[in-house]
C-alpha cells in the first residue's frame, strides 16, 4: 500500500514539475538567471555527453527545492495516506520530514484507525514490559531495558490506555501506538508460556511459541580482516529442555581466520516482506581469541571442537576448513533472548532481590534436578531427582555439593540406552564421533524456579582407577565446569551387556551464585 502511494507521489511531483510555466526574461536577477540558463544549454550542446551529469544533478537539486517549496498542508495530506511503518521510515529522511511525520494529528489518526475498534475490548497490555519493546521498535540500536516480572504487573486495557491523561510532550500518540502494538505482540506468546511443567520447570509450549512466531537463528562469523559471513540455519532439533541448531555449507570458512562468532535470534515476517530488514536479537558473542577450544572427539574424517557456551565446530581432519557448526541452546528464557535483545546487546534478565525467609539453611536443600544426555537423534538418558540437599560440612573450596547418584548405593545406579556418540552429516558424507554427546541440565530451587541451566557438549574419557568394586568393566569419567559450578559423572562400561551404567552423579554449585540468589553466605 505504501509503495503504491509512493509511486503516486513521485508521478504527482513529476507532473507539477513538467507543467510549471517557464520564467520570462525580465530585469535584474531574473534576466541574469535566464541568460545563465540559456548559456548553460548552449554549453551542453557543445560539450555533448560531458554536461549531462551536471544537468542531472541540477534537476535533482531542483526537485529537492521544489519539494521544500510545497505547502505544509499538501505534504501533510500526502503523509496522511501512509501507514505506521512508512511514517516511521520517512521521519529519518531529513529534518522537514522528521517534523511532519511526527505530527500528533497523524499518529492519532493512525492509532484510532488500527485500535479504535478494540478500545471496548478488555485486551490486557502490560505497562512496564510493553515500554521495553516500544523503545526497541523506536530505536533498534539501543540496549533494551531489562524485563520486569510479568506476574507483578497490572493489566491495562486499550480503553484505559486511551483514557490516560494526554502527555503534553511531542510524540505521545506515536509512543502510545508502539506501546499498544508491543503489548499485543507480547501477550500473544506470554500467555502460551504460563503453563509450566513441574518435571522440567520450563514452559511446555516453548517449541510451539518459537515456531508460531517464526523465529530462526542466524550465525554471523567475522574474520580477522573484518569481513562478515552470514549463515542461515539448515536444521533444528528440538528436545524437552533444549534445542540444537545446525548450520552447514561453511566451506569458505577457515577456523584459523575466525575472529568472532555472533548468534542472533531473527523474527521472520510474512513472505510478502522477506526483502525488508528483520529484527535481530543478539543471544551471545564469542571471541575466539579469548576462548580455549577443546577437542571433544574425532573420527576418520571429522574433528569436533567445543567452544563455550555450547558451540560445536566440525573441521575436516588434516585441514582447517569448517564443515558445519552446531549450537546447543537451553530453552530457559530462549523466547525472550531471541526477541527482546538488540542487534548489539543481548537480553538480560533482571536479578531479583533475594527472597526473605526465616529458614537458617535456605539455599542448602529443596533442589530438583532434570538431567538429559542426548545427541541430534536420540536421548541416551533422561531423568529427574528431587529433594537434593547439602550439609554445612559438605561445603568445600567455595562449592556446595549435591550428590544426585551415590556410587555406594546400587539402587540408584541407572543403565543408559545406547552408546555415547555424536552423528554428523555434511553434503553427501556422514559419520559419527564416539564418546561425546550433549548434556542438558536444569537445576531448580525449592520454589521450583530454574536456578542453573546448562546445555553443552561433553565428552567421556577412560580412567584407570576403579570407581566401584561392584563392577568389573571399564571405567569412564565425564566432567563439566563453568563459572556457576561443576558436574561430575562416573560411568561403567559392561562388555557382556554392551551397555553403560551411570554409577555416580555429583553437582557442585558456586557459593557466590547461592549468595546472589538467596542472599545467604555459607
Amino acid at each position: 500500500m505504501a509503495a503504491g502511494r509512493g509511486e503516486f507521489y513521485s508521478s504527482f511531483v513529476e507532473g507539477l514539475r513538467r507543467h510549471q510555466t517557464p520564467q520570462t526574461p525580465g530585469r535584474g536577477r531574473a534576466s541574469v538567471h535566464s541568460r545563465r540558463k540559456t548559456s548553460g544549454v548552449g554549453r551542453e550542446a557543445v560539450g555533448g555527453q560531458g554536461q549531462r551529469g551536471g544537468r542531472a544533478g541540477a534537476r535533482t537539486t531542483h526537485d529537492k527545492k521544489f519539494i521544500n517549496r510545497l505547502p505544509t498542508e499538501i505534504l501533510m495530506k500526502i503523509l496522511s495516506y501512509l501507514d505506521a511503518p512508512s511514517l516511521f521510515c520517512i521521519s529519518h529522511v531529513n529534518r522537514l520530514f522528521h517534523q511532519l511525520a511526527n505530527d500528533e494529528v497523524l499518529w492519532k489518526k493512525v492509532y484510532m484507525s488500527e485500535f479504535g475498534s478494540q478500545m471496548w475490548n478488555q485486551t490486557t497490555v502490560h505497562d512496564d514490559s510493553t515500554q521495553e519493546v516500544q523503545d526497541q521498535l523506536e530505536s533498534q540500536w539501543l540496549t533494551p531495558p531489562a524485563e520486569n516480572d510479568v506476574d507483578q504487573l497490572e493489566d491495562q486495557s486499550l480503553e484505559q490506555l486511551a483514557e490516560q491523561p494526554v502527555d503534553k510532550s511531542v510524540g505521545h500518540w506515536k509512543r502510545l501506538y508502539f506501546r499498544t502494538v508491543a503489548g499485543q505482540e507480547i501477550n500473544k506468546w506470554r500467555k502460551e508460556l504460563k503453563n509450566i511443567s513441574p518435571y522440567t520447570g520450563l514452559p511446555r509450549q516453548t517449541e510451539f511459541v518459537l515456531r508460531n512466531l517464526n523465529i530462526t537463528w542466524e550465525l554471523t562469523v567475522l574474520d580477522h580482516w573484518g569481513f562478515e559471513t552470514h549463515l542461515q540455519e539448515r536444521r533444528v532439533f528440538f528436545f524437552e529442555s533444549s534445542v540444537i541448531v545446525y548450520w552447514s555449507k561453511c566451506k569458505v570458512l577457515c577456523y584459523k581466520d575466525i575472529n568472532k562468532i555472533q548468534l542472533h535470534g531473527v523474527k521472520r515476517g510474512p513472505s510478502t516482506s522477506k526483502h525488508r530488514p528483520q529484527w535481530q536479537s543478539l543471544i551471545f558473542e564469542l571471541d575466539t581469541k579469548t576462548c580455549d577450544p577443546q577437542v571433544i572427539g574425532k573420527d576418520k574424517l571429522m574433528k569436533l571442537l567445543h567452544l563455550s557456551p555450547g558451540v560445536i565446530i566440525g573441521i575436516w581432519r588434516g585441514q582447517c576448513c569448517i564443515s558445519f557448526i552446531m549450537i546447543s541452546l537451553h530453552l530457559h528464557r530462549l523466547v525472550e533472548k531471541s526477541l527482546l535483545g538488540s542487534p548489539a546487546c543481548p537480553y538480560s534478565e533482571v536479578l531479583k532481590q533475594p527472597c526473605f525467609s526465616s529458614d537458617p539453611e535456605l539455599g542448602l536443600h529443596g533442589y530438583t534436578l532434570h538431567f538429559v544426555l542426548h545427541n541430534t537423534n536420540t536421548e541416551i538418558m533422561a531423568g529427574s531427582s528431587r529433594h537434593l540437599l547439602c550439609r554445612t560440612g559438605q561445603i568445600q573450596k567455595g562449592l556446595l555439593e549435591l550428590i544426585v547418584i551415590d556410587g555406594t548405593n546400587l539402587s540408584q545406579h541407572r543403565p543408559l540406552s545406547g552408546r555415547f556418540s555424536f552423528p554428523w552429516t555434511s553434503n553427501l558424507l556422514e559419520g559419527s564421533v564416539e564418546n561425546c554427546c550433549v548434556m542438558t541440565m536444569t537445576l531448580m530451587d525449592e520454589f521450583q524456579k530454574p536456578f542453573w541451566c546448562v546445555s553443552s557438549p561433553v565428552s567421556i574419557r577412560m580412567v584407570e582407577e576403579q570407581q566401584s568394586s561392584h563392577y568389573s568393566g571399564e571405567h569412564f569419567m565425564m566432567d563439566y565446569s563453568d563459572s556457576d559450578g561443576k558436574v561430575k559423572m562416573e560411568l561403567e562400561w559392561l562388555k557382556e551387556e554392551k551397555q553403560f551404567f551411570l554409577i555416580g552423579l555429583t553437582i557442585h554449585i558456586s557459593l557466590l551464585k547461592i549468595k546472589q540468589h538467596f542472599g545467604r553466605s555459607y
